[in-house]
């Protein structure tokens, strides 16, 4: 579970992309126990409650579920749905931003896939 509390972002929202990140790296493959919260919460040193709350976020998307008594669940299907909803984010924050910036500079189509394709190396 090694990973740090980034003060920028809410700690719920953390829990919740830590597990949606370990769900995409089949860290956590589907229809395996995730940590319970108060795993969560000891590790991390937060209240319970808020890892209960990034918990229940990814419940109510329908990546994990609930087994009554014996904790929560990755559902069937979550790694496919994390990954096409992790591709819309990136379109939108990363490739519509760049595009737009890309138009602003004159750059055109071309010369910003040639920049894409060098990887950023400079070059």
């Amino acid at each position: 579970m090694a990973f740090q509390i980034d003060d920028s972002r809410p700690i719920f929202m953390q829990i919740a992309d830590k597990i949606e990140d370990d769900i995409i790296e089949e860290r956590l493959p589907e229809e395996t126990q995730v940590p319970s919260t108060n795993q969560f919460a000891a590790f991390y040193q937060i209240n319970p409650a808020t890892a209960a709350k990034g918990v229940n976020l990814l419940v109510d998307q329908g990546i994990l579920y609930k087994k009554r008594g014996i904790g929560m669940f990755v559902a069937t299907g979550a790694r496919e749905k994390l990954i096409e909803k992790r591709k819309q984010e990136f379109y939108e924050h990363y490739v519509v931003t760049t595009v737009k910036e890309a138009a602003k500079l004159g750059i055109t189509t071309e010369q910003l896939t040639d920049m894409i394709r060098r990887g950023g190396s400079g070059q």
